[in-house]
């Protein structure tokens, strides 16, 4: 049952990330920063799909004969994959809260290029934690893992309350301002009401990550303090459940982020009209 599930999210997280990305680069409106930190979180999804659960199938399944070196493949990939989605999910909340709590002096500070250096290190610190679980025993790498997850959650869960604290303050100081500034007014509302979209879709990102990975998190911190085997009952569950997060997460990016939902549906729109033009011309071809 699982191979068969993890089969179909496989081909849904390939397909949407696949599409999200393509979305991503064409969305030119959208801020640099928030971009490459979407970018990065896609990639890692994609990643997923494309390589970790195909893994996952194969050593659930116990069919080939390579099965331990498959398991040490999967189990590096999937540390890799998971550790740059932990830290890209607390990336993109302090780049969120950031953007409120700056404010103008967000696209001084926050640059395209330092966002840049923080995912390439993202990734470097994923890798070096990965590599981690190889060289030190299994005990020590599920607490490391453990407390990885637990420290990213808990960071991402502070920087969202004070992204609430930003807003509600920034909605009261609109509210009293003078009615002789009423074109600053708009304007000012207008950019806090397309901050607060940002910062909506970034959290339920985080939600959806809080959802996918927690039950896993539980049966890691359980599997610590039990002699458990690694596969088997609720962690076959669990462990779906946490690829299921890289299904989810462009499908969030198409519904809450007006950008990245006008691209993606221009190419569809793009692949579907190709694909009939290519079949009518086939047709054309094959009539007498």
């Amino acid at each position: 049952m699982n191979c068969v599930l993890n089969a179909f999210l496989s081909y849904t997280a390939i397909a949407l990330n696949s599409v999200t990305i393509h979305a991503l680069r064409k969305a030119a409106s959208l801020p640099k920063p928030l971009k490459t930190l979407l970018l990065s979180l896609a990639v890692s999804d994609l990643g997923v799909g494309l390589i970790v659960q195909p893994l996952f199938i194969a050593v659930t399944a116990k069919k080939s004969s390579t099965y331990d070196i498959t398991f040490i493949v999967y189990r590096s990939t999937m540390n890799l994959l998971a550790y740059a989605s932990f830290f890209g999910v607390m990336a993109l909340s302090a780049d969120r809260f950031l953007a409120i709590h700056l404010h103008l002096r967000y696209q001084e500070l926050v640059t395209h290029k330092r966002v840049v250096a923080v995912v390439i290190s993202i990734w470097l610190f994923s890798a070096l934690l990965s590599l981690l679980r190889i060289c030190i025993p299994e005990n020590f790498t599920s607490v490391i893992f453990a407390f990885t997850i637990a420290s990213c959650l808990f960071a991402t869960t502070l920087f969202y309350y004070k992204i609430y604290l930003a807003v509600r303050r920034h909605a009261n100081q609109i509210r009293r301002s003078q009615q002789e500034q009423q074109a600053a007014q708009n304007s000012e509302m207008e950019n806090a009401a397309t901050l607060r979209k940002f910062a909506v879709g970034a959290f339920l990102v985080y939600l959806a990550f809080l959802v996918c990975y927690l039950p896993r998190t539980c049966t890691l911190v359980a599997s610590i303090f039990t002699s458990s085997t690694n596969f088997n009952g609720g962690t076959l569950y669990t462990t779906t459940l946490v690829f299921l997060n890289s299904s989810l997460n462009p499908l969030i990016y198409s519904w809450k982020m007006r950008h990245i939902r006008n691209a993606a549906i221009g190419i569809l729109w793009n692949m579907l009209r190709s694909h009939n033009q290519r079949t009518a011309g086939e047709d054309a071809i094959q009539s007498p």
